[in-house]
Order: structure tokens, then sequence, then C-alpha cells
């Protein structure tokens, strides 16, 4: 198998992923969040601002940066408006990972795994995109006590039981750092050992 394994990480609104991220990179994989692509896609690209100013105005726009909260206001708000935003983000988050990708595996000494935080994973389609998938959940009442707001968000989403079906690997994230972190040593001892 190529070096590094690309491997998406997923799961529910508020469901801990990007700790679980935390935890692969303090076992040492390269790790990227998509949400962090997403703001820095905000900060540096032109055709991006541009066509949100086109779409929306100034009004999701302060100091001549994208205000992440005003564009929140509307995507939420109107669905229509979400796949818009979606349809120009998601492309670009794509090329952005597989950059990301290309230039680990152009590395003398590649790391063993690349491990990807995708919210939308299935939603979107793109498991077929990485050699394996890991999928963290929590229960309702742990996750709302995180996330104000979570049955509107979670409304479009795949339920967690699916995606925990079709993952090659699972973690209900209810316990400590150092389960989630003996969690993530796990995952990497099978992916590096197979």
């Amino acid at each position: 198998m190529r070096r590094p394994l690309a491997v998406a990480l997923t799961g529910g609104v508020a469901a801990g992923k990007s700790e679980a991220l935390r935890a692969f990179a303090r076992r040492g994989a390269a790790v990227v969040s998509s949400d962090e692509i997403v703001h820095r896609l905000y900060r540096e690209d032109e055709e991006l601002k541009a066509a949100l100013r086109v779409r929306w105005g100034d009004r999701v726009f302060a100091d001549g940066e994208v205000d992440r909260a005003a564009v929140a206001r509307i995507v939420f708000a109107d669905r229509a408006e979400l796949e818009w935003l979606e349809a120009q983000l998601h492309p670009r988050v794509r090329r952005a990972v597989d950059a990301w990708l290309e230039e680990l595996r152009a590395r003398p000494d590649p790391p063993a795994a690349a491990i990807v935080e995708v919210p939308l994973l299935y939603e979107t389609g793109a498991e077929g995109r990485f050699d394996r998938v890991v999928v963290v959940t929590a229960p309702r009442p742990v996750r709302q006590a995180r996330r104000a707001g979570l049955d509107e968000r979670e409304a479009r989403l795949l339920p967690d039981e699916e995606k925990v079906r079709r993952a090659d690997f699972a973690y209900v994230n209810d316990g400590s750092l150092e389960e989630l972190d003996a969690f993530a040593a796990r995952v990497l001892e099978a992916l590096t050992s197979s």
C-alpha cells in the first residue's frame, strides 16, 4: 500500500472529530482539517471572495475579510444558499487535500498515515477518495452539551449508525483524552501493520 495511507476522519456534529484529529497528530500521523482549509480559503482565495461578494455583497465581509458568522447566518437559514456555498467550497477543499497528500507522498520518508477530517464525507460521496475511514461518534446528550443547535445541523446528515456501519474503524467518544489517544494508537497500529 502506498504511503501515506489516506484516511478520512468523520462523524456527527460535536462528536469530537477535531479532538480525535489532534489525538492522531499526537501519535505521529500527518493531519489536516477540512474546516481549517475552508478558513484558509476564506482568507486567501480571491476568486472565492469575489464570488461571495457577487452573491451576498458586503454584508459577509468585515474589514475586507470574510465574516464567517455572517456567512453561517445566511446558509443555515436557506438550504439553497448552503448548497451554493458548498458548490464553491467542496471542489477547492478537494484540490487542497489532494495537493497536501501529493506533497506528503513526494517526501523521501512520507508518514505512514495522513488523516483528513471530513465532516461531510458520506454526505458528499467522498469516501471512495480515501484508503480507510474512521468514524467518531458520541451519545446525543454528550453532543448536545458540546454544541447548541444540534438538531438543525444534523437534519441533513447521515445517521451515526449508518456512518459506523460503513466505516473501517469507529469510536464512541464519551471518555477521556487518554482513551481517545489509545484509540488513535490502535488505529494507526492496525493501518501500518496491514
